[in-house]
């Protein structure tokens, strides 16, 4: 215990110690350049006499901090003394600020505790009772403490006593990771110089540190906020009890330039430069998704001046970034941002343009697109395929999250409709970061939700940080769980057999690891019940087929995934080259080296980052690049290559790619590139051209057809393909078979039946206005075979607006030589169209199909129904049908194989006639899609397969829309189509309400 002579003395230190700093500061306004050399000649070593002294008093730790808060040298200054002592000392300080200004700063009480290893700042996070009732950002950062008080100065010193933490390890594992038993574990799959941030924070370089972020990682505000960093960076910190926050001060920096800076000075960082379309001096190259993976390449070569397009299948930008993660995750402009700022530096984008259908990569090279980055995703939901899956109510993660993310149907405004949530019981099947997102997504919409997982929580793939939030929310996770069985409403007592209502669930226990190192889960025997109104599925995704089905020759891992690198290229690079060296292989044993290319500076704060070495390392090996595809100039990272994976590896994956192209460029031809942009320039142009209307006519009181101005959809369509429309930014997807199509002219007609609000908003637009997006063709084209014409025949049986889907077919089998037998009915005279209910005696009707009957006479036969009898046959469309396959035709052909459209009903119908003359049928189905890519899974089919009896899931956007109509189970199909009518029957109450 000090003696009360030794006290006295160290408290008139301490009070001359004060003097001193007060006489500094009054020094530092008078002459502030004279301040810099005096500072460290003098008031610094007072500060370490009390360093030395092992305590601060109060007094002398409100006049350091007082001299941190100036946001000037002084501050700065004051900063780089602290970063610089070494521990013990910076102790004192943590010590000294816990101690005396714990009142002012409630989080700086216990700081000192086993600081730095185990004792932190933590960011703010809001209160769970405020949070869980709206989609507002949940984890806000250090900026979150602006909102508790607090000055932007004040936050920056929080997140500068974060950065002291760090212990200046020379082997930078937070970076370049470690290994582990010979294999790489953890750091940062983009290479952030992390150590050189912690170092510029803690000297108060809070734009250097941004510039040295944003060098390897254009999207720090993205990433940092969604990367799991306790696997990467942080998992390798050696403060193991409480690593350094690294992620958070990731995206601290940009959201600080934002605040501090404004988006002005930002974006005019990106100003200036030549328009690389107009300059085009360097080669165009094309990005199809626009993801993590496709947004950092982007940018990157954008940056470079090389001119970019970004193809993106949705109407909006962000792929996953946007349709999967919530927006209290991740606000929505942090990625609108990041498309800013691309678009200043000259980037394009093209919405609702699904490559693989609307162009296939050999068409975006024939195009002029010199190099092509495919980061589509894996966006195809899985499922268990156990009995029940095809109820109402039961639904994957991605159509939950889209519906919600993308489409707002949380807001009255959108068109979009949800499964009604609020105040029912709630499961969610899976324990990933999507099933989180999915969990707490339906907890905001009011549902009492229960997380089923197979193992325990220790065992969930989820983030930690992510898994404590939806605990924190009140939702609960059951443990040891794995449905068995979905079941619907007892109908004896007044429930929907056809919504789920509750599922049998097996209890499982933990045998041994299985390949992923989690101890395997195993069933005990033992099951129990649980209620259910909405069961959401979120088992992960695989990848969608669409670029690999248009794409034959891309080689694809067995599971679906893009191969790249040596495993696309075993044998090196299919056009015989080196990668870097822009030779021949001439010796493919010989040593093979390059050098890196001159790299531009990204556009950022325009501070030069000292003593920071910033090549990129680019990936290659063996002289392969490591994104390189077995195609030459095909590229691809992300999900598309990994599988499912995480937006860091994807930023990572597109970084990579981005070096990999611009540093194995060859020496081109100057006019040959200036004509390739030309090129690339006008196609890009022309896919983003409006959806106009061009014509418009009325063919029934409540049918409309539209003829539309949509070159890139008619050029690639097939019979039997539809399209994805959206009439304004508000509205819902909806899905059109394409009707007519002429690809020289550049238009598609479709049909429309005014039946619900989405309908009747479309079928009031004027000619000259314009889709918000139409994005396809999608599905399979109809498939065709060659028949005998004399002994066979082809037969289509279209009810209602079902003409409309199967006049193109139609004409596509009278063109290849079959004969047709067109069956088209409709309920009365006036609901017919594209046909003369007389019949066209007089051979003058300008109608489709009569003057395909007069195109095609001996080969084309129409049979009109009429419910009423009105015209034609009376009866619905089984009859004259059914007359033929028990009777047969008069001319003695033979009907080969049926195709139905119209109502689901009348196909079901269709289907089960012709199953009992063993008639091969297929049934059109695409009125049951949200996307139309396959990525939400929502236009289930349930398909009993004929080989094993077993009903097994098909999707009408990708397997379809021509499906078995012997193998559909329609009695569980159909109800399908009601699942909404609850909310489409609000919807329409709400827009009588508002007309009148």
């Amino acid at each position: 215990m000090p003696t009360l002579e030794a006290t006295k003395t160290s408290r008139s230190d301490a009070i001359g110690q004060a003097v001193e700093m007060q006489v500094l500061q009054r020094r530092f306004q008078a002459n502030p350049r004279m301040f810099q050399s005096m500072f460290v000649a003098e008031g610094l070593a007072q500060l370490r006499a009390a360093f030395d002294a092992g305590e601060i008093p109060a007094e002398l730790t409100w006049k350091i901090w007082d001299l941190l808060l100036r946001d000037d040298a002084v501050g700065q200054v004051m900063m780089r003394f602290v970063w610089d002592l070494p521990l013990p000392k910076k102790r004192v300080f943590i010590k000294a600020i816990d101690t005396h200004l714990r009142d002012r700063y409630p989080m700086f009480a216990g700081l000192s505790e086993n600081w730095p290893a185990g004792n932190h700042i933590p960011p703010y996070v809001r209160p769970a009772n405020q949070r869980v009732h709206d989609f507002d950002l949940v984890t806000q950062g250090y900026l979150g403490y602006l909102t508790q008080g607090y000055s932007q100065r004040e936050v920056d010193l929080f997140v500068w006593l974060e950065a002291v933490r760090d212990k200046h390890c020379a082997d930078r594992p937070c970076e370049l990771g470690e290994l582990l038993k010979g294999k790489k574990v953890g750091g940062c799959p983009v290479q952030i110089h992390i150590p050189e941030v912690m170092q510029a924070i803690a000297e108060g370089k809070f734009d250097e540190a941004l510039r040295i972020v944003e060098f390897s990682n254009p999207l720090p505000n993205v990433t940092g906020r969604v990367c799991p960093q306790e696997l990467q960076c942080q998992g390798v910190c050696v403060h193991k009890a409480r690593p350094i926050e690294i992620g958070q001060l990731e995206w601290f920096l940009p959201q600080r330039d934002k605040l501090v800076n404004g988006r002005d000075e930002i974006m005019s960082r990106y100003q200036g430069r030549p328009d690389p379309w107009v300059a085009a001096n360097k080669p165009p190259i094309a990005i199809v998704g626009s993801g993590p993976a496709g947004l950092i390449n982007a940018f990157l070569l954008a940056n470079q001046g090389f001119p970019v397009t970004v193809f993106e299948a949705f109407h909006t930008l962000g792929g996953v970034l946007k349709y999967g993660i919530p927006e209290f995750r991740l606000p929505n402009e942090l990625v609108d941002d990041v498309v800013d700022k691309i678009e200043a530096l000259g980037g394009r984008f093209v919405t609702n343009f699904i490559v693989g259908k609307t162009a296939t990569l050999d068409d975006l090279k024939a195009a002029g697109f010199w190099r092509i980055f495919v980061g589509t995703g894996a966006g195809l939901p899985k499922f268990m395929n156990v009995p029940g899956e095809h109820l109402n109510g039961v639904l994957s993660a991605n159509e939950f999250l889209t519906r919600v993310n993308l489409m707002h149907g949380n807001l009255d405004e959108y068109d979009t409709p949800l499964p009604e949530t609020a105040g029912k019981e709630v499961l969610v099947i899976g324990g990933g970061n999507t099933a989180m997102d999915a969990a707490r997504t339906a907890k905001r919409l009011g549902g009492k939700v229960t997380i089923v997982y197979r193992r325990t929580k220790a065992e969930m793939p989820a983030r930690v940080e992510e898994l404590h939030h939806a605990l924190e929310e009140g939702i609960v996770v059951a443990e040891l769980r794995s449905p068995a069985e979905f079941f619907g409403g007892d109908e004896s007592r007044g429930g929907d057999p056809h919504h789920v209502t509750r599922a049998a669930v097996d209890v499982m226990q933990l045998g041994e690891p299985d390949a992923s190192g989690r101890r395997r889960p195993e069933r005990t025997g033992e099951q129990v019940e649980m209620a259910a109104d909405l069961v959401i599925m979120a088992l992960g995704n695989g990848s969608n087929p669409i670029i690999r089905d248009s794409q034959p020759d891309l080689a694809v891992q067995d599971w679906g995934a893009i191969k790249v690198g040596k495993e696309a290229n075993p044998n090196g690079l299919p056009d015989g080259r080196i990668a870097g060296s822009n030779a021949r292989v001439e010796n493919p044993d010989a040593p093979v080296s390059h050098s890196n290319a001159e790299v531009t500076p990204i556009a950022s704060t325009g501070v030069e980052a000292t003593g920071v070495t910033m090549t990129p390392t680019a990936g290659f090996e063996d002289g392969v690049p490591t994104q390189a595809t077995n195609l030459t100039g095909i590229y691809s990272g992300g999900d598309a290559a990994r599988g499912g994976s995480t937006a860091i590896k994807a930023a990572g994956d597109g970084q990579a790619a981005a070096h990999q192209m611009w540093e194995d460029m060859p020496t081109l031809d100057p006019d040959e590139v200036r004509d390739w942009v030309g090129r690339a320039l006008a196609y890009t142009r022309e896919a983003a051209a409006p959806f106009k209307i061009l014509e418009k006519r009325q063919l029934s009181e409540r049918t409309w057809e539209m003829k539309l101005h949509a070159p890139m959809v008619a050029r690639a369509t097939l019979a039997g393909q539809f399209a994805r429309f959206m009439t304004h930014e508000k509205g819902e997807l909806i899905p059109l078979t394409v009707a007519d199509f002429d690809r020289e002219e550049g238009w598609i007609t479709i049909v429309t039946q005014s039946v619900g609000v989405s309908s009747i908003h479309l079928n009031a637009m004027e000619v000259g206005e314009a889709f918000y997006g139409i994005a396809g063709p999608l599905g399979m084209a109809s498939k065709m075979e060659r028949f005998n014409p004399t002994t066979e025949t082809v037969c289509f049986v279209a009810g209602g607006v079902g003409l409309a889907p199967a006049f193109p077919i139609v004409r596509a089998h009278l063109e290849l030589g079959n004969h047709v037998t067109l069956i088209c009915g409709a309920r009365n005279r006036d609901l017919l169209f594209w046909a003369d209910p007389d019949g066209d005696v007089d051979g003058t009707s300008s109608e489709r199909v009569d003057v395909l009957r007069r195109q095609y006479p001996d080969l084309l036969d129409v049979v009109l129904a009429s419910d009423d009898g009105s015209f034609g046959v009376h009866g619905t469309v089984t009859v004259p049908l059914e007359s033929m396959l028990r009777d047969g035709r008069e001319d003695g052909r033979k009907i080969v194989e049926v195709t139905t459209l119209g109502p689901p009903i009348m196909m079901k119908f269709v289907s089960l006639l012709t199953k009992q003359y063993g008639v091969p049928t297929a049934a059109s189905i695409n009125s049951i899609m949200v996307d139309a890519t396959g990525m939400c899974g929502a236009c289930m089919v349930p398909f009993i397969d004929p080989s094993t009896g077993k009903m097994v899931r098909k999707h009408a956007c990708v397997d379809g829309p021509e499906i078995d109509g012997h193998c559909i189970d329609w009695d569980k199909f159909l109800p399908r189509f009601n699942q909404f009518r609850p909310q489409e029957a609000a919807a329409m109450r709400a827009a009588n309400s508002r007309s009148a």
